[in-house]
């Protein structure tokens, strides 16, 4: 989390719309085997947990269960050139926004990991086009192959560590000339979010 505490962002519920509509993330935690990160879609529960699956040969899926871990979840981030604000007097940047999760790790029992992966593949097979793809469709033996070599998990969220450094220490003016060059380098939903966020 940035020190800078004008690039806070204390709406739960727009961290919770965060972390669903990106729906990927890392877990970092200690283990005695060293410091561990895991790359992994998660699942907002929408009541202050988040939820993922890891494969068994994960270095943390053993360790895990009962232990404090962070997750990360990055939003959209770029580059913020000196010439954008028109100030000659600024440093290179860069605006990004980024949510921490902390929290304890429960491991899901079969059930809930089943009840994961129907709820994972519902939510991202509704922004496709076509027919959605469903679980039901697999054949239950290889079914039951593949979710034997995963473990699913919970964290309850103890803190929420958000950061959107959106130009906000920068003059009304700077912002919005930062967020229209930001929108014409490819850069559209920083943009959007500097604009929307902070007034």
């Amino acid at each position: 989390m940035h020190p800078n505490p004008a690039f806070r962002h204390e709406d739960r519920a727009l961290l919770e719309a965060l972390v669903d509509e990106i729906g990927f993330g890392m877990v970092f935690a200690a283990t005695p085997d060293g410091p561990r990160v895991a790359h992994t879609p998660l699942l907002s529960t929408s009541d202050g947990a988040v939820q993922f699956h890891l494969s068994r040969g994960n270095g943390l899926a053993r360790w895990l269960a009962g232990e404090t871990a962070l997750v990360v979840v990055n939003g959209p981030d770029a580059y913020v050139s000196p010439r954008f604000s028109g100030n000659p007097a600024q440093v290179p940047t860069w605006n990004y926004v980024a949510v921490e999760l902390e929290g304890r790790i429960r491991r899901m029992d079969s059930d809930g990991l089943a009840g994961l992966l129907e709820a994972l593949a519902a939510r991202h097979e509704q922004r496709l086009s076509g027919e959605p793809w469903t679980m039901a469709e697999m054949p239950e033996t290889e079914l039951r192959r593949m979710m034997s070599g995963i473990v699913g998990f919970e964290l309850e969220v103890e803190a929420w560590r958000p950061t959107f450094k959106l130009s906000q220490n920068k003059p009304p003016a700077e912002r919005k000339a930062i967020a229209t060059a930001l929108q014409a380098a490819g850069s559209p939903a920083l943009a959007e979010l500097m604009l929307r966020l902070v007034p």
